[in-house]
């Protein structure tokens, strides 16, 4: 035996200790899954997560200075029809998937900005573990001046609390925790859950479609009552989709990735949905959390981003939005925001919007989030 094999050998059960205690430490939480991604999603980026060192010891996201009103929302905002007759703006801030999105200091300062900077939709999830930090920067940005019945917010149930009861319990939660009467739309997060995750409608011993229909049920229910007033599904492929119609409410939002580099079938499913009255919002914009730095460098964008005189990041937000998509770009920097809000105020030709379409013909080698394959 060598000497590294030797130190292995005696630091082996120090390791074992340690995973064994991490599995303990998520699975005493009430929701595990949420508790690890917002763990694991700061360490990937070499920061340590609030859910081991406390909220409020990011850097990031600056204070809101206490004078500062409500700006004029952006001019020529542009606007989806839902189902029910409620207007979707285009631009929102997504509340997921970087580090300062844990953070429930920085996660009140990102959401506070933006409503006051002129924008307002604000897109979270249970799974995120935010609803607090948005519900309380909501609640400041009305105080304020920002009228409640302007400001869109979507909040999505996991597949691990799907079921007719779950559901239904989950959105007075989601209720109570974001501060609010009513949510403005409730989206089906995920077809299923990931392996070895259960559910209170598996455990009753029913198949992930029954589980979505149960749910989907529930939703339809509540907005009846008026504490939802849209559903919608976020992740769902073509199949998925067909399932649900006509169970209930109609689908009013499919949420999926979607830029100029995604494969047909994502194409597809837009297609699919603005041929069936399902608005998109076209999450990870920007080419997607693994892509995003290739899909800067393309010559194409780089060739339109002269042309305009935009960045590139405003070029694929206004492609997506003459896509007929909503578009939910995450940031904390207030001058970020204000780059996503100005993309109204420009407009790509017909001829230049073709360009970018035949780009997801150069997607070989860009990462994909594959749904399809989801019982």
């Amino acid at each position: 035996m060598g000497v590294k094999d030797i130190l292995l050998w005696k630091i082996l059960p120090s390791i074992v200790v340690a995973i064994s205690g991490a599995i303990g430490w998520i699975a005493s939480h009430e929701f595990p899954l949420g508790v690890t991604f917002a763990t694991f999603v700061p360490l990937s980026k070499g920061i340590l997560p609030p859910s081991i060192v406390g909220h409020g010891k990011m850097t990031g996201t600056p204070p809101v200075p206490d004078d500062l009103l409500p700006q004029p929302r952006p001019k020529d905002e542009m606007f989806l029809d839902l189902p029910g007759g409620d207007k979707f703006p285009q631009q929102g801030l997504g509340m997921c998937c970087r580090a300062t999105a844990y953070d429930d200091i920085l996660v009140y300062r990102s959401v506070l900005w933006y409503l006051l900077l002129g924008g307002r939709h604000i897109d979270g999830a249970h799974l995120y573990l935010n609803h607090g930090a948005i519900g309380k920067a909501i609640s400041e940005a009305i105080r304020r001046g920002v009228p409640r019945e302007e400001i869109f917010l979507t909040t999505k149930i996991f597949p691990t609390h799907f079921g007719y009861e779950s559901a239904k319990a989950n959105v007075q939660r989601y209720l109570q925790e974001l501060g609010v009467d009513y949510i403005d739309m409730v989206l089906l997060h995920f077809p299923d859950s990931p392996p070895l995750f259960s559910s209170p409608c598996k455990k009753e011993g029913k198949n992930p479609t029954q589980c979505r229909e149960d749910t989907w049920r529930a939703l339809s229910e509540l907005r009846e009552t008026g504490v939802i007033r849209n559903v919608g599904v976020s992740n769902f492929s073509l199949k998925h989709l067909q399932e649900l119609q006509g169970v209930g409410a109609p689908i009013a939002n499919n949420q999926i990735q979607y830029h100029p580099f995604e494969p047909d079938h994502v194409v597809e499913t837009v297609e699919y949905c603005q041929k069936n009255g399902i608005t998109v919002t076209a999450y990870s914009p920007l080419g997607g959390l693994m892509n995003k730095d290739r899909a800067h460098a393309n010559d194409v964008l780089n060739e339109l981003s002269t042309k305009y005189g935009r960045t590139v990041s405003q070029i694929m937000l206004r492609w997506a939005k003459q896509r007929g998509c909503a578009v939910i770009p995450g940031t904390g920097n207030p001058d970020h925001m204000k780059e996503n809000l100005s993309v109204y105020e420009f407009r790509l030709s017909d001829e230049d919007m073709d360009v970018i379409n035949q780009l997801r013909n150069d997607a070989k080698g860009f990462h994909h989030l594959d749904v399809r394959q989801m019982a």
